[in-house]
């Protein structure tokens, strides 16, 4: 699993698996999903993350 934050763009990514992505699905304005072949979630994108309190994890890496 890896967390990213683009503090830059405010941007928060969760890549919980190494699959390839076959589908990409908006929960929101500022949210996505995005899942592999077999339905399981591959990744999670967030937008305006700061300002939405979807605050990155401590052990994210900020980019």
């Amino acid at each position: 699993m890896q967390v990213k934050y683009y503090a830059e763009d405010d941007i928060f990514i969760l890549r919980i698996s190494d699959k390839p992505i076959v589908r990409e699905v908006s929960q929101d304005w500022n949210i996505g999903i995005s899942y592999a072949d077999d339905g399981s979630i591959v990744e999670m994108v967030i937008l305006d993350a700061a300002k939405q309190g979807a605050l990155p994890a401590q052990w994210a890496e900020t980019v």
